[in-house]
């Protein structure tokens, strides 16, 4: 199958702008014979912790249908970045929404904050959360979940082919951070595909460089840098960029 990895810019706490935003990654995305379409931690309101209880969302949040509709066009799993709604007493989940080509969703909860998140966000429940296409399966992990060598390895265990993270890296912290996802890719034996902002968001100047590394560590692909592009992995597990995305 073919994947690919959104580097895309969100505007702080305004949802539809970033709909609109996905929707273009999307096109790009379908028009390269993506499968499934991976974007950055928080996509749909930024990196903006203070705001994640007024953008919490729901899958079927009537501002989501345009990536619903998107989605089922183009025959594309979509994972969208997002706080995710709990009762009106508790705190949002950091989470990632897909969106299925029948129309229909599923949903990711980070299980790992980052120090500081647990006064905006709560943790997930832990353990390997898999996913069959084409054949694969696929985990999914948010920026923070994918530092934890455990995560990796329960995903691993679970048969996890292809380890998907979306993310808010930061020039400071890349080095660092992409090293533990090669080493996944090279202890595990899985493709590594992530997914970083475009841009600057929550106070972080993001890195860019969204990468793929393949089964066994080799860095296939990387993004030079921050800004707007496609990152796509071929069903031969060979990966280029498309860019600029316009937004």
């Amino acid at each position: 199958m073919c994947i690919a990895a959104a580097q895309s810019p969100s505007i702080a706490g305004d949802i539809e702008a970033n709909v609109r935003i996905h929707l273009r990654f999307i096109e790009a995305a379908h028009a390269e014979g993506a499968a499934l379409l991976l974007f950055p931690e928080l996509s749909l309101c930024g990196y903006e912790l203070p705001l994640l209880r007024a953008c919490q969302l729901t899958p079927d949040d009537a501002r989501l249908a345009p990536l619903r509709d998107a989605a089922m066009a183009a025959g594309m799993r979509v994972i969208a970045g997002a706080p995710l709604a709990g009762d009106s007493d508790t705190l949002p989940h950091i989470a990632a929404i897909t969106f299925l080509p029948d129309g229909t969703s599923t949903v990711y909860r980070k299980q790992y904050l980052h120090p500081g998140e647990e006064q905006y966000a709560r943790p997930g429940p832990m353990g390997a959360h898999c996913q069959e296409l084409g054949g694969q399966r696929y985990a999914q992990a948010i920026c923070a979940d994918a530092t934890h060598y455990q995560h990796a390895a329960d995903a691993a265990a679970a048969g996890a082919s292809i380890y998907l993270a979306g993310v808010l890296i930061s020039e400071a912290g890349y080095t660092n951070d992409a090293a533990k996802l090669q080493r996944y890719a090279s202890d595990f034996g899985m493709g590594v595909l992530m997914a970083n902002h475009a841009a600057p968001s929550g106070g972080y100047a993001a890195a860019g460089r969204s990468a793929w590394w393949t089964a066994g560590g080799v860095l296939s692909a990387e993004v030079a840098g921050a800004g707007s592009a496609l990152l796509v992995v071929d069903k031969n597990g060979n990966a280029h960029v498309v860019a600029p995305i316009g937004t």
